[in-house]
């Protein structure tokens, strides 16, 4: 009878825990609509220039800010990984409400960097570790295999939370930038309600995962791994360089990881770019605010039916739907040279629609390949390469676009993502025929 007793505790108990992870899928659609109803995002260029900065100076701040994210992306994932992606997830939204009232106040260049700095590790602490967080749920209640679909839907809550603050931060900023960013500084604190509320998922240990697929495969152990646990009887010196070390080592022994992150980083990077810079070009051609907050927010429609066919796309066309989505982007650049206004907004809700559609079908690339000890830390990677392609081609392009016109610019990030897109693909098809 006692022994029944225990085993009755103990099922309780881990039903009690199943539920609870369950319970963190929901939670995360919530606070991740409330985190994206973020109002400065299709304002901020604007709001740069309305301070004083010229388009260069608009790009230069956002490279400190994919700078700062270089620095603090893998950091910010190995403390996702090792103290925990819930208290991650948290700093994450504090440090957004700071940046938010910095931004607010800032009237000088360098304001606008520390303000940008700031959001930067926000975004950076959050990054991999709610996309692992929600990962590690479903792997432990035996739901992974519909990762896609949450994420697809997951990407469709933000095209929607994205679009309603799309137009109402440009109806506040028509009037007062103040009443924007104000807004927008208590959405950050309201979104740590449902992180609060979340409760940390159990992950396997980079050495488990790496000794039973050792075992397996009749491979032998990489030197690098080693196992989270024992990291507390040494010193966080020596777990957080053996934490590295085996992230680089699963990066080295699979190459498909490392193909996958540097493609998609410069695909999204294109698309962000042609987003952000895409409101001063309606500005240019005479729309107001309110007006531009509308071409964003049937950009954000499109774009959320993107999100939401993702999984389908996926189902029917695999892996190739990548390159596709990469040519759709190249061509919605190409297509602003014409400088039309109907064929710009078509050729921005396209590149939209696809870059939607691609993001859950790198997260499942991605997630099936890397072991669960060190998800966050290599989710982190990838940001971190996404930001070395912004720091990139952000700047250049401001700077280029106050020489010789944003049009120019857009066509020959067009024409370069094209081949980019081209090559990167032949290079990978031949390395299969390869093996």
């Amino acid at each position: 009878m006692v022994f029944q007793s225990e085993k009755s505790q103990k099922n309780w108990i881990e039903n009690k825990m199943i539920a609870r992870l369950k319970r963190n899928i929901v939670l995360d659609y919530i606070g991740t609509f409330v985190t994206n109803l973020n109002m400065q995002s299709s304002i901020w260029v604007l709001y740069l220039a309305y301070c004083g900065l010229n388009l260069a100076q608009i790009g230069l701040v956002e490279g400190i800010y994919h700078a700062t994210s270089i620095l603090f992306e893998i950091p910010s994932g190995a403390v996702a990984d090792l103290l925990g992606r819930k208290r991650s997830m948290v700093l994450s939204k504090l440090c957004i409400a700071v940046s938010c009232v910095i931004m607010l106040f800032a009237r000088s260049f360098w304001f606008f960097a520390l303000g940008f700095v700031v959001q930067a590790l926000g975004n950076n602490l959050n990054s991999g570790s709610e996309e692992a967080l929600v990962y590690d749920s479903m792997k432990c209640t035996g739901q992974e295999e519909q990762y896609v679909r949450v994420s697809g839907r997951l990407n469709m809550i933000i095209e929607v939370s994205q679009g309603i603050a799309t137009v109402v931060g440009g109806i506040l900023a028509e009037y007062s930038y103040v009443w924007c960013y104000g807004a927008c500084a208590v959405i950050a604190v309201l979104a740590l309600v449902p992180v609060a509320l979340m409760t940390e998922a159990p992950y396997v240990s980079a050495e488990g995962m790496m000794e039973q697929e050792a075992l397996q495969s009749g491979q032998q152990m990489p030197e690098a791994s080693y196992a989270v646990a024992e990291g507390f009887q040494r010193s966080v010196h020596e777990v957080v360089a053996g934490h590295f070390r085996t992230c680089f080592a699963i990066l080295r022994a699979d190459r498909r990881i490392l193909n996958i992150i540097v493609y998609y980083s410069v695909v999204f990077a294109a698309n962000t770019l042609l987003f952000f810079y895409s409101q001063q070009y309606y500005y240019d051609m005479g729309y107001n605010k309110i007006q531009i907050s509308f071409i964003m927010l049937v950009v954000g429609v499109v774009s959320c039916a993107g999100a939401v066919m993702s999984g389908q796309l996926f189902a029917r066309f695999g892996k190739t739907i990548g390159t596709a989505g990469g040519l759709v982007i190249a061509a919605a650049f190409a297509a602003y040279g014409f400088h039309r206004f109907f064929v710009s907004v078509v050729a921005l809700a396209a590149a939209g629609f696809f870059n939607s559609a691609l993001y859950p079908v790198q997260s499942e690339q991605l997630n099936s390949l890397i072991p669960s000890g060190q998800r966050a830390t290599l989710i982190s990677v990838n940001s971190m390469f996404f930001s070395i392609a912004m720091l990139l081609v952000f700047p250049l392009a401001g700077a280029l676009a106050d020489w010789c016109g944003l049009t120019a610019v857009f066509v020959g990030i067009g024409l370069s993502l094209l081949v980019f897109t081209a090559c990167w693909n032949l290079r990978v098809g031949s390395r299969k025929q390869a093996h």
